[in-house]
């Protein structure tokens, strides 16, 4: 690992004035400090902020939204029973991350700043074409750019979460879907800025009673998603008032879809709805370096988040959660 110099700041002015070219900020380390030790990042600098006050509360805001401090841990967020009740399918996302280790030490910020990655990530020289089920097949032009790799960011991206930011030039917001971008840098983060709170907003929660995420990967455990969806319905009667659908796994960023949502809304929800708005979904998708399998298990993966989200939200959070070996079905128990 290379030589690098460490700070701890008391203070968030203090972690700002610190920061210069060549820093990194550390939080949990389940994501950098696993990189450093690869020598696939190699900061000049550790700025710690994990003891930083203020930074870890998960609050109710006056408007209905929830804030969440950039250093909450993702089993503390999946496992608080105010903030599950009321967006379960971002908790069902946040436990089927990573494992419950990882799950206990990775931070909310950190989640989102994951860095993307494939089985050759590490290597000098890797050929991108060598691990295709990692690579993008929407957003990226046909081009071998690897897919974003959170779970914890699909709903939140349909939810319309926003990410507050504090740097040299003061704070700012931004939406979420906004933060990232295909190549480098991957964010829209200026230098020297730093995340200090996710918000999802009170509308959100409406969508609790029909909504599920589903991840297929090749084990149930510790494994990134070949395909991932996020599904919610907002339900008006027999018939689909709104809808939100995002997919994990398929593009450099969480990939919402706004054809499908426009497609399902004001629909009775069946099987053949789904199947068109999972169509609609991967409209444009191009395969690279013989991916092509991705945009059908993409497909069917989003028309089957969409029927589980259609059943109903469960009462109790599925033993494998967002599996397909899981629970499907649902009771209605968040209206």
């Amino acid at each position: 690992m290379k030589m690098f110099d460490f700070a701890q700041p008391a203070t968030l002015d203090e972690a700002i004035g610190a920061w210069e070219p060549g820093a990194a900020w550390l939080g949990g380390g389940t994501n950098l400090v696993d990189l450093m030790k690869t020598g696939a990042v190699q900061p000049a600098k550790l700025i710690d902020i994990s003891r930083l006050p203020g930074l870890a509360g998960i609050d109710e805001l006056d408007d209905g939204a929830t804030r969440i401090g950039a250093l909450v841990r993702n089993a503390d967020l999946a496992g608080d029973p105010a903030f599950a009740g009321r967006y379960p399918m971002v908790a069902e996302a946040l436990l089927s991350g990573a494992s419950g280790q990882l799950r206990n030490a990775a931070t909310v910020a950190g989640n989102l700043m994951q860095y993307p990655r494939d089985a050759y990530f590490p290597g000098p020289e890797p050929d991108p074409m060598a691990d295709a089920s990692s690579l993008s097949v929407l957003g990226a032009g046909g081009e071998p750019v690897t897919v974003h790799p959170s779970d914890f960011c699909v709903p939140l991206v349909a939810l319309d979460a926003v990410v507050e930011i504090l740097g040299p030039d003061g704070p700012r917001e931004i939406a979420l879907a906004d933060l990232y971008q295909p190549g480098e840098p991957r964010t829209t983060l200026i230098p020297g800025e730093l995340v200090t709170a996710l918000r999802l907003p009170a509308a959100a929660a409406e969508f609790r009673a029909n909504c599920r995420y589903l991840k297929v990967r090749d084990r149930t455990s510790f494994a990134f998603a070949m395909a991932s969806a996020a599904a919610s319905l907002r339900m008006d009667g027999p018939h689909i008032a709104e809808a939100r659908l995002s997919l994990g796994a398929v593009a450099p960023k969480p990939w919402r879809v706004a054809e499908a949502e426009a497609l399902l809304k004001g629909q009775a929800p069946g099987a053949d709805l789904f199947a068109r708005a999972a169509d609609a979904a991967m409209a444009g998708a191009q395969p690279v370096g013989g991916n092509g399998w991705k945009i059908e298990l993409a497909r069917r993966t989003a028309a089957r988040a969409l029927a589980m989200a259609a059943a109903g939200t469960p009462a109790d959070m599925p033993a494998l959660p967002a599996s397909p070996f899981g629970n499907q079905t649902g009771d209605l128990a968040h209206v």
